[in-house]
Order: structure tokens, then sequence, then C-alpha cells
């Protein structure tokens, strides 16, 4: 086989339906958009989950019981590698991860997450540590103190 022994599969490629060329282009007169009604207008869009004016799948059923996510902890993640940014020795806490922009956002706090490598050492502050992340940062001489709230 070579290069130019190569073709695409029967059916992978198809011509563009090209709209509006009349009536022995085989898409004339409305082209493909069927007579009357909503999806034959310009500009029509339907939402997803839109039935036709039924009354939709998500109304239909039954909100029942408790959902615990609004209750849930949401932390900011934050890698080890984004600390390597901090001067050596420096003490690293959640202002000061937010005044070089790595964790923006509203949140119930930070997690130091253990995805990069880390050659400073840092004395770090914020209210969750994955146990890699600790691991790297106590190697590379620094500390972790967990902070609440």
């Amino acid at each position: 086989m070579r290069l130019h022994n190569l073709s695409p599969r029967p059916g992978a490629k198809t011509r563009r339906k090209r709209l509006g060329q009349g009536e022995s282009s085989g898409h004339g007169k409305t082209s493909t958009r069927g007579s009357k009604g909503a999806g034959s207008r310009t500009g029509s869009a339907f939402r997803p989950g839109f039935e036709g004016g039924q009354m939709p799948l998500i109304r239909r059923l039954p909100k029942r019981g408790f959902n615990n996510v609004s209750f849930g902890t949401y932390y900011l993640p934050v890698n080890v590698g984004d600390l390597e940014t901090f001067n050596n020795g420096q003490k690293v806490d959640a202002a000061a991860m937010r005044e070089a922009g790595l964790a923006n956002g509203t949140s119930d706090g930070i997690k130091i997450l253990g995805k990069g490598k880390l050659t400073k050492k840092l004395t770090v502050s914020a209210q969750a540590f994955s146990a890699n992340a600790k691991a790297i940062i106590e190697a590379a001489g620094g500390s972790c103190e967990v902070v609440k709230g």
C-alpha cells in the first residue's frame, strides 16, 4: 500500500447540502425545512429540552428528597508546581496565592494538590492538603499549616 492508493472510506466524504439553488437541486422550495411551523421560520432555535409546548420531562418528574450539594465544601485547587513562583523561605497563605492569581473566585478555602515539582523551602498555609502535596512540600524542606475556615 502506498500513499497514492489511500482513499477515504465509502460514505465518509459527502457533498455539502446547497440550499436555495432551485427545484432541480433536490433541496428546492422549502430548503429541507418542511412547510409550516416554527422550524420553517428564520431565527428559530429550540432550547434543549423543549418538547413543542408539551410539559417538559424535567417538569413532569417529581422533585423529592434531599440534595447535599449546597452543603458541601468547595475548595479552590492549587498545584504544588504553581507555588514555585514564590521566593525561597516565603510564607505562602491564601492572600498571597490570590494576589499571585493562583486562586480566584469564591470558595470555602484552598486545597494544595500534588501536581508538579517544588524546589523551594516554603511555609504553606491552606485549608486542605493532599497527601502527595504534603510529602512534596516537606521533602523540599518546607512545612504545611492547616488553617480552619
